[in-house]
C-alpha cells in the first residue's frame, strides 16, 4: 500500500495548500478505506462463491462482457502506468545517490542512463515464473517503504524550518495555481493505490461460513491503513511544512543533509520499486501471455515468455526514458487510472448488487464518493498533462 506516491505528497501540499491539502488527504484517506471495506464485504456475497480477481467481481456487477470492458483496461492503465512512474522513480534514486556520493571531480550523469541501469535488473528478474517466487524481493520492498517514509520525515525535521520558507501557492498566474492543484489531485489518488491487488490477497486467507475471511482480512486492512497514516501524513505535512513551496517534486531531492541517511533513504527507495514493479507486472505478463496463447494460438514456450517479458521491461523503460517527469506522471496517472479503481468504482458495483434505498445513508455515501472520485479522474489528469508539457518545454529527448 504504502508506495513511492508518498514522496510527492509534500510537492502536493505546495499545490493545494494548508487547508484544502489537509482536507482532501483526510478525505482521500476515509473514502479509500471505505471503498476497501466494500471490496472485502463483496468478495464472498455469493454463497459458495469467492471473487479473487477485480475483473471477476466487475463481471458480477455489470455483466459478463460489459464487466471485463470496464475493469480491465482500467487495471492494465494502472499496471503499466506504475510500471513506467517505477522506472522514473528508480531511476532518479540512483541518479541522487550518485550526485550526493560523488560531489567532487564527477562529472554529471543524465537521469536517462540511470534510468537505464535500473531497467537492467527488471530485464533479469521479469523472467522469474509467479508470485510466489517474488515472495522475497516483495518483503523486502514493504520493509524499504516504510524505512523510507520514516526517514523522509524524520531528515526535514533534523533539517529544521528553512529561511525564507513560503508557503504560498507556487504558480504566478490564476491559471497556473489552478492547474498545479488538479495535478496534486492526481499526485494524492496515486498515493491511495492499494486496491488493484486487495482481492487477490484476500483469495489467500481461508473461509468458512462461521468463519469468513472479510474477518481477518477486515483487521489486516486496519491495520495497514493506519500504517498508511503513519507514513503519509507526517511525510507530507512536516514535508511541506520545512520547505513550503521550494519542495521538490521527491521531497528526498529536496533533502540533501545528512548524507549518508539520504543515501540509504534513496537506496531503500530502490530496492522497494525493484519489488513493487514486478507485483504490478506480474499480472500484465499473465494477461499478455494468455492472449498470445489462447487467442492467437502461440505454443506456450520459454521463447515466447522470454520475448514478451523483455519486450514490455523495454516497452516501460523507452516510455520512463521518454517522459522522465515524476510529478506529472504522478498526477496523470493518479487521475486517469488510480481514481476509478480506488475510488468510485467499488462505489458502482455496491449499488449495482445490493441496490440501496434511495437517499439511504448507504445510497449517498456512495453517490458522494462516485461525484468526487470522477471529478478526481476528469481533473487530475488536466493537471498531470500540462505538467509533463511544462516539464518538456525544457527537456532535451534523448540527450
Amino acid at each position: 500500500m504504502v508506495g513511492a506516491g508518498v514522496l510527492g505528497l509534500p510537492y502536493a501540499m505546495a499545490s493545494l495548500g494548508w487547508g484544502p491539502g489537509v482536507v482532501i488527504l483526510i478525505l482521500s484517506w476515509v473514502i479509500t478505506l471505505y471503498t476497501l471495506w466494500q471490496m472485502i464485504e463483496m468478495h464472498e456475497m455469493v454463497p459458495g462463491k469467492r471473487f479473487d480477481r477485480y475483473h471477476e467481481l466487475g463481471q458480477q456487477a455489470f455483466g459478463e462482457k460489459l464487466g471485463l470492458w470496464i475493469v480491465v483496461p482500467q487495471q492494465l492503465i494502472v499496471e503499466v502506468g506504475v510500471d513506467i512512474l517505477y522506472m522514473v522513480t528508480g531511476g532518479t534514486s540512483l541518479k541522487n545517490i550518485h550526485d550526493l556520493a560523488c560531489k567532487k571531480n564527477c562529472k554529471s550523469i543524465k537521469t536517462t542512463y540511470f534510468i537505464m541501469i535500473f531497467a537492467s535488473v527488471h530485464f533479469v528478474i521479469s523472467h522469474l515464473p509467479n508470485f510466489n517466487s517474488i515472495t522475497g524481493i516483495s518483503l523486502a520492498a514493504a520493509v524499504m517503504s516504510l524505512s523510507y517514509s520514516t526517514i523522509a520525515w524524520t531528515a526535514s525535521v533534523h533539517k529544521g524550518v528553512q529561511q525564507g520558507v513560503d508557503y504560498s501557492y507556487k504558480g504566478s498566474t490564476t491559471t497556473g495555481k489552478v492547474l498545479d492543484f488538479f495535478n496534486a489531485l492526481g499526485t494524492v489518488a496515486f498515493a491511495f493505490a492499494g486496491h488493484n491487488v486487495v482481492l487477490e490477497i484476500q483469495a489467500t486467507i481461508p473461509s468458512t461460513p462461521e468463519k469468513p475471511s472479510k474477518g481477518p482480512m477486515w483487521k489486516g486492512a486496519v491495520v495497514g491503513y493506519i500504517i498508511v497514516a503513519l507514513c503519509y501524513f507526517p511525510v507530507a505535512l512536516i514535508g511541506y511544512y520545512v520547505f513550503g513551496n521550494n519542495v521538490d517534486s521527491n521531497i528526498l531531492t529536496s533533502l540533501q543533509k545528512p548524507e549518508g541517511l539520504i543515501i540509504a533513504a534513496n537506496a531503500f527507495v530502490i530496492i522497494h520499486v525493484i519489488g513493487s514493479y514486478q507485483i504490478y507486472a506480474m499480472p500484465v505478463f499473465d494477461m499478455i501471455e494468455s492472449v498470445l496463447v489462447k487467442k492467437m494460438h502461440f505454443r506456450p514456450t520459454r521463447i515466447l515468455r522470454f520475448t514478451t517479458r523483455t519486450v514490455y521491461v523495454a516497452f516501460t523503460m523507452f516510455v520512463a526514458i521518454t517522459f522522465p517527469f515524476f510529478s506529472g506522471l504522478l498526477g496523470f496517472f493518479g487521475g486517469f487510472a488510480f481514481a476509478p479503481t480506488t475510488y468510485f468504482i467499488p462505489c458502482i458495483m455496491w449499488l449495482a448488487v445490493y441496490k440501496p434505498k434511495m437517499f439511504s445513508l448507504s445510497w449517498c455515501t456512495n453517490w458522494i464518493c462516485i461525484i468526487l472520485g470522477f471529478v478526481l479522474m476528469i481533473l487530475g489528469p488536466i493537471g498531470g498533462l500540462r505538467a509533463i508539457i511544462i516539464e518538456a518545454k525544457t527537456y532535451k529527448f534523448y540527450s
